[in-house]
């Protein structure tokens, strides 16, 4: 009996080697189950007829994968033909995007104030100057373009204080210029004719392609970060910049809808942290990398977000193909929000604007924030999901997201700013005392408009009520000064903007010959990117 095991057996049974308690009992086992093992009864038996073996390769051909690789998706094919030949056209697209590379990289100069901030950026490896590298605005140093695109877009992004576009999935379009800047000038110092019309160029249709894919697809709603969008946006647009052609450019796509994609566990409660900030600056040194990996010869994955169980809709997007309002063009760009009076999440601004105005009629009451009883906020749902937070605020990050914070902020010091956020800022206990005091609600007029392609609102209302009883007039605010609708009211405040944030790191000299290179617009387009970049090298 059990010779005719071992010989069953596999050799590792068979060799000299004690026999385990666990092999003794399953060879047991083997006997009781199946009564004598003899040659007879391991023959299968005569009432069950085998399957031909080709019958067994037919069924196992079935369940192969085809090896054969399709046509590219249709969303990649689309975003590569829309960077490699579209013709921008539309003088406002052209005006817009000067006026958002000169914001964004004011925005950029005005966190490098804050330690948090500039503690990440520099070289990997202290003390590392590339050749021909990206220099990084109000620094002095000199990266490889990978490092260079973590950097300028991290302190881009720091603030919350760029621009932004809201639709179904929110985001920040000029994080990209993270990536285009430090592409484009890393080649300019090359000796590449780069010119700033360039950046400009790579800019609107870097605005358009995240944009475009954020106006009716809601990346939140599965718990991705749109960081995802910065970096489909930025490889796609720093393809076109690196010379590569439509087919790489499509093979670069895929690479970035592929990647490890970035959650919203750092944007909301109670996780919320400084990798908001700099998740942008990621998504840009990724994208940048990926376009480079391309250049060298890796190859894509044509049906990246198509393919049955392993692409980006089966497994991240719940099976949902992407959907469009519109064919790519310049409309991000054309209706994109700048933040001018406030360094506050957007959908805050209206609200902010609205307590501002409050303050001012409390005062001359004669009354302060002490007085108040009770305030309701009337907001969108996005705000609602967002930015509606109850309980201690836990740093920065937590603070510049939370909409009563921002509300009880101004209503209490009549100001917001950057600093307003800080840890010694956020110490007074008259702020959380009033934060109790607020409750929000959707207005449902303002959810509707706010994603109405006519409109694109972004509302809030703010009603107060005093100890003494007295209900002040609610104040509703539907379009922030950085809206499109109020451009012609925003634009001088928006230079403004500009202003402060260089004054506190260049000289009088040098100030005045940044203001006159961004104010001449036909000069400044035609300026080539190194001399552009060099205007905000720290002496």
């Amino acid at each position: 009996m059990l010779s005719t095991v071992r010989r069953s057996l596999p050799q590792t049974l068979r060799s000299r080697a004690p026999v385990s308690r666990i092999q003794t009992a399953a060879i047991s086992s083997i006997g009781r189950s199946t009564g004598p093992l003899s040659q007879q009864a391991l023959r299968p038996s005569t009432s069950v007829p085998l399957k031909p073996a080709h019958s067994f390769v037919r069924t196992m051909s079935a369940h192969a994968e085809s090896a054969v690789r399709p046509e590219p998706d249709q969303v990649l094919q689309d975003i590569a033909d829309y960077v490699h030949n579209y013709k921008i056209e539309s003088p406002l697209a052209w005006e817009t995007a000067r006026l958002c590379l000169i914001d964004t990289i004011g925005c950029g100069l005005e966190a490098l104030r804050f330690p948090a901030c500039a503690n990440l950026l520099g070289p990997v490896v202290e003390g590392t100057v590339v050749p021909n590298g990206t220099k990084v605005p109000g620094t002095n140093y000199q990266l490889d373009p990978v490092r260079g695109a973590f950097n300028i877009g991290t302190q881009i992004r720091w603030l919350d204080y760029n621009d932004c576009f809201l639709a179904a999935e929110w985001g920040h379009p000029s994080d990209n210029l993270g990536a285009i800047l430090a592409v484009a000038d890393h080649l300019a110092r090359k000796g590449e004719p780069l010119t700033v019309r360039d950046v400009l160029e790579s800019m609107i249709k870097a605005h358009e392609i995240q944009g475009g894919l954020a106006l009716l697809n809601s990346f939140n709603r599965v718990g991705l970060d749109h960081v995802v969008l910065v970096k489909v946006a930025s490889t796609a647009v720093v393809s076109k910049l690196l010379g590569l052609s439509r087919a790489q450019t499509i093979d670069a796509i895929s690479h970035a809808w592929v990647d490890g994609q970035s959650l919203r566990t750092y944007r909301h409660a109670p996780n919320t942290g400084s990798r908001k900030s700099w998740a942008a600056g990621d998504a840009c040194s990724r994208a940048v990398n990926i376009a480079l990996l391309v250049q060298r010869g890796e190859k894509g994955m044509p049906s990246v977000l198509t393919a049955k169980t392993w692409g980006f809709y089966d497994v991240l997007f719940k099976s949902k193909p992407f959907e469009f309002q519109m064919p790519f063009s310049q409309y991000i760009m054309e209706n994109v929000l700048f933040k001018i009076s406030y360094p506050a999440e957007f959908h805050a601004q209206t609200a902010v604007e609205a307590a501002h105005i409050l303050h001012n009629k409390l005062k001359a009451l004669g009354k302060t924030a002490d007085d108040i009883k009770s305030i309701r906020i009337r907001t969108q749902e996005a705000a609602m999901r967002i930015i509606n937070k109850k309980g201690p605020l836990d740093n920065f990050a937590d603070r510049d997201h939370d909409i009563n914070y921002m509300v009880a902020y101004p209503l209490i010091f009549g100001e917001l700013t950057s600093e307003s956020y800080t840890d010694e800022a956020a110490k007074d206990p008259r702020i959380d005392a009033l934060r109790a005091k607020i409750t929000c609600v959707e207005d449902k007029r303002f959810s509707v408009e706010y994603h109405e392609p006519s409109k694109r609102s972004i509302g809030n209302a703010l009603l107060v009520e005093l100890n003494d009883g007295t209900v002040l007039d609610e104040v509703e605010i539907e379009y922030p000064v950085g809206h499109k609708r109020r451009r012609e009211e925003g634009t001088p405040l928006l230079l403004r903007k500009f202003e402060r944030h260089i004054a506190p790191h260049f000289s009088k000299e040098q100030q005045a010959q940044i203001l006159s290179t961004v104010n001449d617009a036909e000069a400044l387009s035609k300026l080539p990117v190194d001399q552009f970049t060099n205007l905000f090298v720290k002496a």
